[in-house]
């Protein structure tokens, strides 16, 4: 499978960037990350500098290989992170454009690489509980309706990888942002701070810069984890309500 790659190229984040035509030779059964790894050792065989990308786990967990192809974060397809993206989604011949996240909020580092500690920052604003628990308590002991239980599950397997910033034409992080809160508000044991936790975390995402959201719904769509927007709702809800309170 002969492939011709347009990486996005930038120095650091003063430097001004653009796009280097590659070629490279792949097969079907190599994931995205593992083409990358042959065009690196390619240039690298010819004196160049390699293509800094971000990667860790590559299993589909960390949230750390943050690209969007041909347009679209994390590839073609839907609830696939790039690290399990595989070549066979592509065809002989094929010109594929990878770029980096692209919102005020993440600034390029080099290359496909981007800064994403704002996320960090929205999390150490109110991402906690400060309940003392003591030791471990049997699982039963304190009862949580199955409904509830799932929706807090399904909010706290957001990766924080981004896409749904790249994704959203205003970088909004009303996603992720919501993912956070549900899944710690929805328990007992976050209902307590529910309250301060909502406002410290939406007001630090607006300080990091970025967008509003506009119900547009592209976050949802290119999450790898399908992350519901039912969790911006619930978050809005939440923040007016703390506000009002206060």
């Amino acid at each position: 499978m002969n492939l011709t790659l347009k990486v996005w190229r930038q120095k650091n984040d003063k430097a001004s960037g653009k796009f280097e035509e590659y070629q490279v030779e792949a097969t079907e059964h190599m994931s995205f990350l593992e083409m990358l790894d042959v065009l690196n050792e390619d240039i690298l065989e010819n004196k160049g500098e390699p293509v800094a990308f971000d990667h860790d786990c590559r299993e589909g967990i960390c949230g750390t290989c943050s690209l969007t192809i041909n347009g679209r974060p994390h590839g073609p397809n839907r609830g696939t992170t790039t690290c399990q993206l595989h070549m066979r989604h592509f065809n002989d011949g094929d010109t594929i454009t990878i770029e980096p996240w692209r919102a005020e909020a993440f600034p390029v580092v080099k290359d496909l690489v981007v800064d994403r500690s704002s996320f960090d920052r929205i999390i150490q604003a109110g991402g906690f509980i400060s309940v003392n628990t003591g030791q471990a308590v049997d699982g039963n002991s304190i009862p949580i309706e199955k409904e509830i239980a799932a929706e807090s599950f399904d909010a706290a397997t957001c990766i924080g990888c981004g896409a749904c910033v790249a994704a959203c034409p205003n970088g909004a992080a009303m996603l992720f942002t919501s993912a956070k809160v549900s899944h710690l508000g929805l328990l007992p044991q976050g209902k307590v701070e529910q309250d301060k936790r909502v406002v410290k975390m939406v007001e630090t995402m607006d300080d990091e810069g970025f967008g509003n959201c506009t119900n547009i719904g592209a976050c949802h769509v290119e999450c790898p984890k399908e992350i519901k927007l039912e969790n911006i709702a619930r978050m809005n809800r939440q923040y007016f309500a703390a506000k009002i309170k206060a």
